[in-house]
């Protein structure tokens, strides 16, 4: 690999790191901003919630921009909203105001994510297969140090320096992306001579809006209600339009010739379909522990921000230092294995999390995050595998969608399940209840790869 392909790599590394990083960081920042803003858990969750909607529809949608506009133009656009939203998100007025930016920061971070990977397909060619396992570094790096080092940052500068810190990286990476990424070529004449209507169908604008607003009314009905205590008239209401958007969701997309969401794909390929199922409970638990484990040792152990980011850093490491491993296992032994090990682990780290109490040793805390990071190093190799095992290789760019949204999804359930358990305030009563939710969903998980195994359901379809 040469100098400037070296410089390629690590301009769009920055750039896409921003993603996972600043999704990550919040996990130590929600009890903060409790605080600060004097909200309860379900409502400050959506911090959590908008990130997470708006990158499931901005990471498609902007892919399918770069086709029209150009990668170099969308990696660049994108740095430069993302330094818009960091800057301006430490100054909001209001938790409205920074919830737009934080949708805004998702925005312009997606735009990043869903070109980095195409640009060093492209641009760096020799050893093609080492820069991508780099810029995979980036990506699960990021995420594992994300809590550790928005600890640090609020234990020393308080919370909006984990919208500050965003702009180094930001500044660094559009300095050298504009000298090294090479500039697009013009767009194809059937995408330059595009209507802009025509352009809306292509991206299934109206799939979206009803993704976006079934989501968010679903949400804010089962959300509001949890909050207020008891379930009102319009929380039914609000609930129910968002069923109902949703259903309109579904019948639109069974029906779109460019659909957002495929769900055709998930009929016509079975055995795709349940890996993408495990897939979303396999989030769910994961950032189950990974949102609501920070928020309880501050609000119930009353640990630091900082601490609390060193505790974190077991789940993180754990995860990063397993999955080169669990790619031999895997390499050799299939994805099976590998992934009932995981659900074994994540039904132990489960359990664990239901046991613990105010005078828990942190040791019981570190090795829950232990046995959930070992999981998740398992899982992000194992899950792949087991993805381009069970989709044809003509559909394999709609799967790897469908499979980033299957994690959307699990991370927003997984809040949602917080919310719900916990409610307004964080308590040793809610996390065991929550653990032991989270055992029913491992346990479920192992009986159905131990069923695939015994009944020995090819993974190929």
């Amino acid at each position: 690999m040469n100098v400037r392909s070296r410089w390629l790599l690590f301009s769009v590394g920055l750039g896409v790191l921003l993603n996972p990083l600043n999704s990550s960081m919040i996990a130590v920042a929600i009890a903060r901003l409790q605080n600060v803003y004097r909200l309860d858990f379900t409502v400050v969750s959506w911090v959590i919630f908008s990130f997470y909607i708006a990158s499931a529809i901005a990471q498609p949608v902007m892919g399918k921009a770069s086709d029209l506009f150009g990668r170099r133009k969308i990696f660049l656009t994108g740095l430069v909203v993302a330094f818009v939203a960091s800057l301006l998100a430490p100054l909001s007025p209001s938790f409205g105001w920074l919830i737009v930016f934080r949708i805004v920061q998702s925005v312009g971070t997606s735009m990043m994510v869903a070109v980095g990977m195409a640009i060093v397909r492209i641009h760096i060619t020799e050893k093609q297969a080492t820069a991508l396992s780099v810029m995979s570094i980036f990506l699960s790096g990021a995420a594992a140090i994300g809590p550790f080092i928005g600890g640090v940052l609020i234990h020393w500068w308080d919370w909006p320096a984990i919208f500050l810190v965003n702009i180094p990286f930001v500044a660094a990476s559009f300095l050298l992306a504009w000298r090294t990424i090479p500039k697009d070529g013009p767009p194809t004449y059937a995408l330059r001579n595009m209507s802009f209507r025509k352009w809306l169908d292509v991206i299934d604008a109206s799939g979206i809006l009803l993704f976006a607003v079934g989501l968010v009314a679903l949400l804010v009905g089962l959300l509001s209600a949890k909050s207020s205590g008891h379930v009102s008239f319009w929380h039914v209401i609000v609930g129910l339009i968002g069923l109902i958007v949703l259903g309109a969701f579904v019948r639109h997309e069974l029906k779109a010739t460019s659909p957002f969401i495929p769900l055709r794909t998930f009929a016509k390929y079975p055995a795709m379909t349940w890996v993408n199922v495990e897939f979303m409970l396999v989030n769910v638990l994961f950032y189950s522990l990974f949102f609501g484990l920070p928020s309880y040792l501050q609000m119930v152990r009353h640990v630091s921000e900082f601490h609390t980011g060193i505790l974190m850093l077991s789940l993180g490491l754990s995860s990063l230092v397993v999955s080169p491993i669990a790619g031999r296992w895997i390499d050799k032994s299939g994805p099976r294995p590998a992934l009932l090990a995981s659900g074994i682990l994540m039904v132990l780290g489960s359990v664990w999390i239901a046991t613990l109490n105010q005078s828990s040793p942190v040791i019981s805390v570190c090795l829950a995050l232990a046995a959930f990071g070992i999981s998740n190093g398992l899982n992000n190799v194992g899950m792949q595998a087991a993805l381009f095992k069970s989709s044809p290789k003509e559909i394999i760019g709609v799967a790897s969608g469908l499979f980033n949204t299957s994690r959307y999804l699990g991370t927003i359930l997984s809040s949602l399940l917080i919310g719900i358990v916990m409610g307004g305030h964080f308590s040793a009563g809610g996390l065991r209840v929550l653990g032991i939710i989270l055992t029913a969903i491992a346990l479920s998980l192992v009986l159905i790869s131990r069923r695939r195994r015994e009944s020995g359901q090819p993974d190929e379809s």
